[in-house]
């Protein structure tokens, strides 16, 4: 430690004064330093972190680089597969040079892709968003990312890239995976319990992307967003709204799109006038990878990348990313010129060292070495193999997760296949092509799957047994055969007539159909993966049909990352069971459930549409969005938002609610006893819906406002009571306000959105009222248990 620190390494001054301290030191080109990353890949020897090179990029020279210091490194786990304590080694002593060799030496802030765990070569694979959605278990969520977030911390890294808050409004887009759902409020939820998990562990939690990539037109990846300013204000924007204010995330990353014509790298309506001026952000504003330069190359709003430069830290981005680029020489040709005042890079560096200092990277006793490394020599070998990022606890909880993910959308009463007053079935013919294929539970920013294809000779780095080996071990004593019948998006045929002759000698067929994740065309889900119909892809389609045709009882697995229409097998199949890409521990989940050993809990966080091509269209829709008389196109799903069965029977009581009439700043209360009548444990998720029969801007005809998770025994019963504030009845305007307008609501309780058991209906009275993002924004949930004999008495 140094005898007499900087002021900037004095942790003893207040937090402005240090930063402030650093600004007035720092030439121009040691600022725009900090406002960079540099995309590297940590050494497989342990050495220091080697620059990834890219189209997008050119040569990166790191010596050039180095003296003026870094504000980022960029995905050093990440980029190739690396020994995690060999990838800790080198960023440390990566981290060391940069301090040595740069004047006032700041470390660089690290940061790696965590959508559904570490993106490192060794790490958990997670379920996707779409199946945390799927949960409605936002704790279990906040435990997910608090063990990802330990993961990043001890190995030396910063900053993660997550979560996705985007909101379905097109399935046909590649990305649904990533994201946890078509409902405003369920990702809002789950996404501020995400970041909650994630900052708890020191990691600076990144939300993304700000604000409507989801709504580009024909589910188009980089595709024009057209959206209206109230689908923005009260469908795209409260999930940024709910998660900034209660998961307090320090970061937040642009959207690629345009709305309207303006690029949100360059709107500071959003970025700064909305972001930090109204919801009052202090963190940092990341640029999703390019999405600077794109002002220039695919907007065409700046001329060159000395005005793309400009508009986008005038606009309120703070740092460029993935690697120097406009804002390398280009930025200074800006200032030079008189383009850009200084004082706008002084902002943006304010910011990034506040969130530097907060991290301890400007104490004067700093110490690059990791957690992981602290009792370690500086040593290749001594730390080789030392680090284990998928330890047994992490897979239990992946286990976890997956298990209260899958979606069980039918059931004839074939599933359980074990179980009490059951015969196990003796023949089992497991068909088609995600069921022998280990990456089917994995989502495109996995790492085997984004990283790992590319290094074969690596290995996954994890276990990933496919549905076969786990349905072999969770039924032991079974005959299982396996054919594959076509592949995903080939098209082929020619291995129907061998699909059709096993299911035929089977007791029970396992129909294994879905998604390969990929990126940009080299699967059928995920970045750039977008879909041109909701039909299965390739002939898919066909052989469910041609196997429901041999007459076995059949039950439909889909391990996909979007819904798909799913022919005829509502009327015909034994059973379906959704899995939204469910991680490593997603076909020992599937296969649990098959057996009856788990009891599947999930609800939909999207619409499993009846028809491929009724895109784009979700639950939440206004009348002229539903079924009429007037167009030949039925948009209605075959299972809505928030459907899931069970193993048991949940009986639901009377709706009733505390008051029939209530003030614009009001609140009543609605409940309802369940009671599971069933002989196994089982979860029921109770829904709360908001109908607005008259309002004066077209409302959707129900909207999620709130939900309880509850898990009863046989004979267990609960009363769910829901506080419901009238600010959830909240809309904006037609003059731009947020308010609370008198009138009838009716407040419904259910299974899913189309399955409503019963409502109660208040009027609010009053003027109208303004709200703004200081209003209330879930109902208190209490649940009180009670024994199924005590409610019968009740």
């Amino acid at each position: 430690m140094m005898d007499h620190p900087r002021p900037w390494q004095d942790a003893s001054l207040p937090a402005a004064e240090r930063v402030e301290s650093l600004v007035a030191a720092l030439t121009l080109d040691e600022k725009i330093a900090q406002l960079y990353g540099v995309w590297v890949g940590a050494s497989a020897d342990g050495g220091d972190v080697a620059p990834n090179q890219h189209e997008m990029i050119g040569d990166i020279d790191l010596d050039a680089l180095v003296p003026k210091g870094l504000g980022q490194l960029t995905r050093p786990f990440g980029t190739a597969p690396v020994d995690p304590g060999v990838g800790a080694l080198s960023l440390a002593r990566t981290q060391r040079r940069i301090v040595a060799e740069s004047r006032f030496g700041i470390p660089a802030l690290a940061h790696e892709e965590c959508l559904a765990g570490f993106a490192a070569w060794g790490a958990t694979a997670y379920p996707v968003p779409l199946s945390w959605g799927a949960t409605f278990d936002p704790g279990l969520i906040e435990r997910m990312s608090r063990r990802i977030g330990d993961d990043l911390r001890r190995v030396g890294v910063h900053q993660g890239l997550a979560p996705v808050l985007d909101v379905v409004r097109d399935a046909r887009w590649g990305r649904v995976e990533e994201t946890m759902g078509e409902d405003p409020y369920l990702i809002g939820t789950v996404g501020a319990a995400y970041v909650r998990g994630l900052e708890s562990a020191g990691i600076v939690a990144t939300l993304k992307h700000f604000v409507g990539y989801s709504a580009s037109k024909a589910g188009r990846n980089l595709a024009p967003v057209s959206v209206g300013p109230r689908e923005l204000a009260d469908v795209l924007l409260p999930p940024f709204e709910m998660v900034l204010r209660e998961g307090r995330p320090r970061s937040v990353m642009n959207a690629y799109t345009d709305i309207d014509g303006v690029p949100t790298a360059a709107d500071a309506a959003l970025l700064t006038d909305l972001l930090r001026g109204v919801w009052g952000f202090e963190g940092t504003v990341v640029a999703d990878y390019f999405a600077i330069a794109f002002l220039q190359t695919l907007h065409g709003t700046a001329g060159s990348l000395a005005d793309a430069a400009a508009a986008a830290l005038e606009a309120g981005i703070d740092v460029e990313l993935p690697t120097v680029h406009a804002f390398g020489a280009p930025l200074v040709e800006a200032v030079a010129d008189g383009r850009l005042d200084v004082a706008v890079i002084d902002r943006a560096l304010r910011r990034v060292l506040a969130q530097k200092l907060e991290l301890g990277l400007l104490d004067a006793d700093w110490d690059a070495t990791p957690p992981a490394l602290r009792d370690l020599a500086d040593d290749i070998d001594a730390v080789r193999g030392t680090i284990d990022l998928d330890p047994p606890a992490n897979r239990a909880l992946a286990a976890e997760i997956a298990e209260r993910a899958i979606v069980l959308l039918h059931n004839d009463g074939t599933l359980p296949l074990t179980g009490p007053g059951r015969t196990a079935p003796a023949r089992i013919a497991v068909i088609g092509p995600n069921a022998d294929d280990r990456f089917a539970v994995l989502g495109c920013y996995s790492f085997p799957a984004h990283v790992g294809v590319h290094h074969p000779e690596s290995g996954d780095g994890i276990a990933l047994p496919t549905l076969v080996e786990s349905l072999r071990a969770e039924f032991p004593d079974a005959s299982i055969s396996h054919v594959h019948g076509t592949s995903v998006d080939g098209g082929e045929t020619d291995g129907f007539a061998e699909a059709v002759a096993a299911a035929s000698e089977a007791d029970v067929v396992v129909l294994a159909l879905g998604d390969r994740a990929g990126l940009f065309g080299r699967g059928t889900s995920g970045e750039g993966c977008d879909a041109e119909s909701l039909a299965l892809p390739g002939a898919q389609g066909a052989l469910l049909e041609a196997v429901l045709d041999a007459g076995t009882p059949t039950v439909v697995t889909l391990l996909a990352g979007r819904p798909y229409t799913l022919g005829t097998a509502p009327e015909r199949a034994a059973g379906i069971l959704e899995a939204f890409f469910a991680g490593e521990e997603g076909t020992r989940a599937l296969a649990g459930i098959l057996s009856g050993r788990v009891s599947p809990s999930g609800r939909l966080p999207v619409s499993v549409p009846a028809s491929a091509g009724v895109h784009p269209s979700t639950y939440l829709a206004s009348p002229l969005a539903q079924r009429n008389g007037v167009s030949s196109i039925d948009p209605t799903a075959r299972y809505p938002f928030g459907h899931g069965l069970t193993y048991t029977s949940f009986e639901w009581g009377d709706v009733s609610g505390d008051a029939s009439a209530v003030p614009t700043d009001g609140e009543v209360a609605v409940q309802v006893r369940i009671a599971n009548a069933g002989d196994r444990t089982g979860a029921e998720v109770v829904q709360l819906y908001l109908h607005d029969p008259v309002a004066s801007i077209v409302r959707p005809v129900q909207r999620l406002i709130g939900f309880a998770r509850v898990e009863l025994a046989p004979g267990e019963a609960a009363d769910v009571r829901f506080v419901v504030p009238a600010d959830l009845a909240s809309f904006t305007s037609r003059d731009g306000e947020r308010i609370v307008e008198p009138g009838e609501l009716v407040l419904g309780l259910g299974r899913s959105s189309a399955d409503l058991v019963g409502s109660h209906r208040v009027e609010l009275t009053g003027a109208v009222r303004r709200v703004d993002h200081t209003r209330r924004l879930h109902p208190e949930v209490t649940v009180e248990r009670l024994t199924l004999e005590a409610s019968v008495t009740a």
